[in-house]
């Protein structure tokens, strides 16, 4: 359980900061792609009988790479390269899925992959954890003015004298190290899921860039804490019973508090204080 809450929380922060700026820069499709990337990595781990931390990370990051430099600036090229990059990587986790469930015949390896076994994840990664996230916060941090001006107008950020090839690869492999964290804590296929609903729920609501970051996180850790224990608990709610996994309690509890960001109260709220905010901070960076 220690273990469990440790890397949910370290995983559910990462994901929320990546997460939101990979909803103002309309990179949902990148991300969701990253975790078939990352199916395919872990899968691929147990073939070679390795950790599958480093086959979710390992494959995310160079899916990552792969997408932004086969890609171009304008969006159409850029969902053509995770198109192309996704078919393949689907392609691959199947020919590995079947090698792990027939050929290795390794138990519960599917499972492991698409939706996580944060309970049997070994105490000794979580330095592992700590050091890939604190690498991706520290990336995020030092971009974070080009990052942010080129999310709300590329063309002033080239005009600038911005890199947005070099931007884009540093967003990328920090959003692909996401995406291999999350992958432990709910499983690959669902990993959208932590990256994505916190932080499009906390834009919904918030006034500012600052804020969105800070509830995206609350939200983050929020959930998989309460999911942790839910998915605990529940080895008691039923005879015999086994327990629920603890993908499912979390992507509930996202989708739900996703759901409550769309009250018309709280929504009016946050889109008529964002749109100030964005104008101003949009002024304040590009004149920085």
């Amino acid at each position: 359980m220690h273990v469990a809450l440790v890397i949910g929380a370290v995983a559910a922060v990462v994901s929320a900061v990546v997460g939101v700026f990979t909803v103002v820069r309309g990179q949902s499709f990148a991300g969701h792609a990253l975790t078939d990337v990352a199916t395919t990595g872990g899968s691929g781990a147990f073939v070679l009988n390795i950790s599958p931390l480093s086959g979710f990370l390992g494959a995310a990051i160079f899916g990552a790479g792969a997408m932004e430099l086969v890609g171009v600036q304008r969006v159409r090229g850029r969902d053509l390269a995770t198109g192309v990059v996704l078919g393949a990587a689907t392609g691959l986790a199947a020919l590995f899925l079947f090698l792990d469930t027939t050929r290795f015949a390794t138990t519960g390896a599917t499972q492991t992959i698409l939706f996580g076994s944060i309970f049997t994840v070994a105490s000794s990664t979580i330095p592992t954890v700590a050091v890939f996230s604190a690498a991706t916060i520290a990336v995020i941090a030092v971009i974070y003015r080009p990052l942010l001006l080129s999310s709300f107008s590329a063309d002033l950020a080239a005009a600038r004298g911005i890199s947005l090839r070099t931007v884009g690869l540093l967003f990328m492999l920090a959003l692909a190290v996401s995406v291999g964290l999350s992958s432990i804590a709910i499983g690959s296929v669902l990993s959208t899921a932590l990256l994505i609903g916190p932080a499009a729920a906390a834009l919904r609501v918030t006034r500012s860039l600052a804020g969105a970051l800070a509830l995206a996180c609350g939200l983050g850790v929020a959930t998989v804490w309460l999911g942790v224990l839910l998915a605990y608990d529940s080895f008691y709610w039923f005879p015999n019973s086994q327990g629920l996994p603890v993908s499912s309690f979390i992507v509930a509890l996202i989708f739900a508090a996703y759901l409550l960001s769309g009250l018309p109260v709280l929504r009016r709220r946050g889109e008529r204080g964002r749109t100030a905010h964005g104008a101003r901070e949009l002024s304040r960076v590009g004149t920085a």
